[in-house]
This record gives structure tokens, C-alpha cells and sequence, in this order.
């Protein structure tokens, strides 16, 4: 396996305002040094995490998954980030893998936080989503699907684990915490984006984005700061290490059922 770079962006998001969060991201990103083969935006980066979705949401023909399209494209990279989708009667916050070439994929969020009521405006997704870039198997979650390792379960299944998030500094500990535990159980690397600054509820947010290893190693910690922050993954590292030691092979086999309120 090649080498993989990842650039995250972490960054403050503007409330509600698409069109000025689109336009800041793509500055911000054209204005990077360089930029890897998988840019990783945080969750909801259109509006932050919002409740407001018959207000925000989008479809997939609208502005935001023509313009990562473009984006993608432009800067010759993988985009994935989540936001507000219609689909049909119902909303999803819904994550969007968008390859510079070809068609993007999804991936719709499963946990949907009930402290802030998320299940009362977004449909539950029933199924996790592994993408190839490359030689690489890549499984994009997002935020709240971190507290739940059964989900996150990947007996070989993948080699990267991503979790885009709106993650609030009140419990930040929980997800530097968890971030490497994924790591360590799955025999994998694991990015996790989260964004700084304020939302409109008055939440805060501590950034803390970062990558970590197959040994809970953490490879990139940026802190608070806001940028794009690149790490690059060593693939032949990630196989020796599994040869040598292959815990997935006595792995517990399991069946998931449908999601918490899913018909």
C-alpha cells in the first residue's frame, strides 16, 4: 500500500450561512500549501450543527454537491464532509465522499445525538459505507457514531476510520479519548475534523482534530488552531503490523439491526 496524505481542515464555521461557508473553505483550501489525496471538512460545515433542517437542507443536485464537485476537481483531491440533505420527505445529515473524477458516494449518519433532539429532525442511516482511494479501504462516520464501537467495527474491513464532527469542548476528553481506542481495537489508522470556535447555540468547540495510529499513536494534533493541517499514513507499516500481530483474525462475529427508530 502507497502512502496516504490527508489534509483536515478545522476551522470556525459561520451559523446557517452556506454560501459564506463555502466560499471560506474554498479559500482557505486553494490557499493551502499543499493539500493531500483526501481533504476531510467537519460535520455540517455548510451551516454547524443545526436542528433547522426544512430551512438549510439541500439536495443532491443543489449548490453544495455541485460545488465540492468542482472543488474536487479544481484541487485534484477526494472531498468528504457532511450537511443537510433532502431526500425525498426526509432530512439526513448526510456525509458526501466526492472523488475528483466520477460520481460521489454517501453516507447517511446512523447515531443521531438525542441531547440535542438530532432524531426529531433527521432520519437515521441504516447502513455503513467503506470507500477505495487507491490501494486504501476508507470508512467515513460521523461525530456521535464515535460512542458506539459495535457500529465502528471493522473485523479487516478497512484501513482508515474517519469521524467528521461538530464535537463541543464540554467533552472533548470523550473524544481524544474514544479517537484512539477505534484505532487501537481495529487495527487501523483513524482521523478524526472537528471545528473551533462558537456556534449559534452559544456551543464552543475545542478543535482537537487529529490522526492516530494502529497503536493509538497519536500522528497529528493541531490543537486549537485553525488551518489545514496535513499527516501522511504509512500503509506497509499498517500491514507489517497486522501480520505481526492479528488480533482481527479472533474477532467476536455479529449482525447489526436496524438503527434505534428505523421501520
Amino acid at each position: 500500500m502507497k502512502p496516504l496524505t490527508l489534509s483536515l481542515l478545522q476551522t470556525r464555521l459561520l451559523w446557517q450561512d452556506p454560501d459564506g461557508n463555502r466560499r471560506r473553505i474554498a479559500e482557505r483550501l486553494r490557499g493551502a500549501p499543499a493539500l493531500g489525496e483526501l481533504v476531510l471538512l467537519p460535520e455540517m460545515f455548510t451551516t454547524g450543527f443545526t436542528m433547522a433542517a426544512a430551512d438549510v437542507a439541500e439536495d443532491m443536485h443543489g449548490p453544495t454537491v455541485g460545488w465540492m464537485r468542482g472543488l474536487a476537481a479544481e484541487l485534484q483531491v477526494t472531498l468528504a464532509g457532511s450537511l443537510v440533505i433532502q431526500d425525498g420527505q426526509d432530512y439526513y445529515n448526510r456525509l458526501i465522499w466526492m472523488p475528483p473524477a466520477g460520481e460521489p458516494g454517501c453516507y447517511d449518519k446512523r447515531h443521531l445525538f438525542r441531547m440535542a433532539d438530532e432524531q426529531a429532525h433527521y432520519r437515521a442511516g441504516r447502513q455503513r459505507r467503506i470507500f477505495r482511494l487507491g490501494d486504501w479501504r476508507v470508512c467515513p462516520l460521523i461525530c456521535y457514531d464515535l460512542r458506539f464501537p459495535v457500529f465502528s467495527r471493522g473485523v479487516d474491513a478497512y484501513d482508515l476510520l474517519v469521524y467528521v464532527a461538530n464535537w463541543p469542548a464540554a467533552r472533548r476528553s470523550a473524544w481524544s479519548t474514544l479517537l484512539p481506542a477505534r484505532a487501537v481495537e481495529n487495527l487501523c489508522y483513524v482521523a478524526g475534523v472537528n471545528r473551533i470556535g462558537s456556534d449559534g447555540n452559544g456551543r464552543d468547540y475545542a478543535g482537537d482534530s487529529g490522526a492516530w495510529d494502529y497503536l493509538g499513536r497519536r500522528l497529528l494534533d493541531p490543537g486549537d488552531a485553525d488551518g489545514v493541517f496535513n499527516v501522511t499514513l504509512d500503509g506497509e507499516a499498517l500491514l507489517r503490523y497486522r501480520r505481526k500481530f492479528p488480533a482481527h483474525l479472533d474477532a467476536d462475529r455479529f449482525a447489526l439491526l436496524d438503527p434505534p427508530g428505523g421501520d
